[in-house]
């Protein structure tokens, strides 16, 4: 037996599709079959599943594990919650060999897709692609004994986690805890249940929004990273006058945001919060964010002592840098924040929720506060726009050929990042659909300005303008 994929639907950081147009349960069985054989390759035995709240996810977690026990694995089955959990229930069972999420993040309703983890470490790229290519060949193992499939078992996981979690302001001082007052956004998304959970067991006072699993989200669409999707939680705040709020996606693997005054505070000014909290813990450590962070950012790092790394975005590659670098702390602007510090290295919003509260209080400093002492900067919002797939690197290529003669402070870790001297632009194409990014950002408007005219004058010279912006 062989199976095709459909072709968008195997990504680089992911797998993901449209239900019922791109993505099925016969495609769920074959990443099962596909993930199974690896495994087994490699001399892994047992795999943990489990699935957001998405409307599809119970369906596709059934065609999911079917796969995974025709090839021959156990199967252990942590149900509904959100991506994090599964990871911990990865990392943190020694018979446990890999992981796969079901989940569409924060795509549109009718989206859903695998987030994948082989023996502790991303599995994504080539090992996705190899995937589509075992289907094809129907290169699959059955059983390890003719005609037996692997067994299933259901287990619990979510109290295990959510104490985990709670382990995070250990040693933290209570009295600044207690005097907290929290609003929380879950967005009807996978992290609502535990977010109930986990606010029950924390000192101070909570306030929480949106916390029953929707797939269908009535509210606001479950994506932290765009500002109206924050209105409710700003409104909850500044109607309780409350110290800060945060919010979460819709597998919650990514966080959001807001002081006491509605500001919002981005991915990248979460981790200016962090690093100065952990390099007074571990001084001089690594920490990594991806190109599209602030320049503050990295000199806020560089200031404290710490060694700030500029790296590619995608999850997966920084969680792979992580690694290979022994980072403690990573993070991306599109709010996935990595702690290998007293943690596991995944990307978890509820740890990360935990740490800010832990951060403010270790630092002696509201969170308003440590927002309001970060550097002024006027940046444009992450710019996406249409390009067909067979230019998008080429025009990368083509602008950082045209600046290599020019003098210009380039870094092409991923895609051209420009600095001058009235701040950076950044120029990079989407490893997961046919467009390309751009940002930018400086001390003023006018500055502002003139680095958008750079990069409309880049697009210009390779046949391209900014023109219509792209949906995620």
């Amino acid at each position: 037996m062989t199976h095709c994929f459909h072709p968008t639907v195997l990504r680089e950081y992911d797998i993901r599709g449209i239900v019922g147009e791109t993505l099925g349960p016969d495609d769920a069985r074959a990443i099962g079959r596909g993930f199974a054989t690896l495994l087994r390759r490699a001399g892994g035995t047992k795999v943990a599943v489990g699935y957001d709240g998405r409307v599809s996810s119970v369906m596709l977690e059934a065609a999911l594990v079917a796969g995974l026990l025709e090839s021959g694995v156990d199967v252990v089955r942590v149900g509904m919650g959100p991506t994090p959990m599964l990871y911990y229930a990865e990392a943190s069972a020694e018979d446990v060999d890999g992981g796969i999420q079901i989940t569409g993040s924060h795509n549109p309703v009718n989206y859903n897709g695998f987030k994948l983890v082989f023996q502790g470490s991303p599995f994504f790229g080539a090992d996705i692609l190899e995937l589509g290519r075992m289907a094809e060949r129907g290169d699959w193992l059955d059983g390890p004994i003719a005609g037996v499939d692997g067994k299933a078992e259901h287990r619990e996981v979510l109290t295990a986690y959510i104490d985990r979690l709670v382990e995070g302001l250990a040693g933290v001082c209570h009295d600044w805890l207690s005097a907290l007052r929290i609003g929380w956004d879950a967005g009807n998304g996978a992290a609502g249940p535990a977010l109930e959970l986990l606010v029950a067991k924390l000192p101070g006072e909570h306030h929480l929004l949106f916390t029953e699993v929707d797939g269908n989200f009535p509210n606001h669409h479950p994506d932290p990273t765009e500002e109206k999707n924050l209105a409710d939680l700003k409104a909850l705040v500044a109607e309780k006058k409350l110290d800060f709020g945060v919010a979460f996606d819709g597998d919650g693997d990514r966080i959001g945001a807001v002081d006491g005054a509605g500001r919002v505070i981005w991915g990248d000014q979460l981790l200016m919060i962090y690093a100065e909290d952990l390099l007074r813990m571990v001084p001089g450590a690594t920490i990594i964010a991806d190109v599209k962070a602030s320049r503050a950012l990295f000199e806020k790092v560089s200031s404290l002592g710490g060694q700030p790394l500029m790296w590619k975005t995608g999850h997966s590659l920084i969680k792979s840098k992580m690694k290979e670098t022994g980072a403690p702390l990573a993070g991306e602007m599109s709010g996935h924040v990595f702690f290998a510090h007293e943690y596991y290295g995944f990307d978890d919003a509820l740890y990360a929720a935990i740490r800010l509260i832990a951060a403010s209080a270790r630092l002696g400093k509201s969170v308003t506060q440590l927002r309001g002492e970060m550097p002024p900067l006027v940046n444009t919002p992450e710019l996406r726009f249409q390009v067909d797939e067979s230019r998008k690197f080429a025009v990368v290529d083509e602008v950082k050929a045209r600046l290599s003669g020019s003098g210009a402070d380039v870094d092409d870790t991923d895609g051209v990042r420009v600095s001058t001297a009235d701040g950076w632009w950044l120029l990079r194409a989407s490893n997961t659909q046919d467009v390309l990014v751009a940002r930018a950002e400086s001390s003023d408007q006018a500055g502002l300005d003139r680095l958008l005219a750079q990069i409309d004058a880049q697009l210009a010279a390779s046949g391209l303008e900014r023109g219509e912006q792209a949906g995620h």
